[in-house]
């Protein structure tokens, strides 16, 4: 079990993750003194899909409008831009 000072950890984080992701513990010292204990998530074995886009599988009959990607009205853009409160 590799001990690290926060200083090197903090250099080398991402090596640090690396080591810890093939499954090694590492021990993060302060002043060479043992302070905390980065192990390993347990990964799940159960993959579920997540679900991209409008959820067709849920709402088959979901429809967006044929304006929706039209620019706004200049009353509301005007909200976004601070000119109206």
């Amino acid at each position: 079990m590799p001990q690290l000072n926060i200083s090197e950890v903090k250099s080398r984080f991402s090596a640090t993750i690396a080591r810890v992701v093939a499954g090694e513990t590492v021990i993060v010292c302060n002043r060479n003194k043992p302070v905390a204990e980065i192990i390993p998530i347990k990964q799940q074995e159960t993959f579920t899909e997540r679900p991209v886009g409008l959820g067709r599988k849920r709402y088959p009959n979901f429809k967006l409008a044929d304006n929706f990607n039209d620019p706004l009205p200049d009353d509301i853009l005007a909200y976004f831009t601070g000119e109206k409160e």
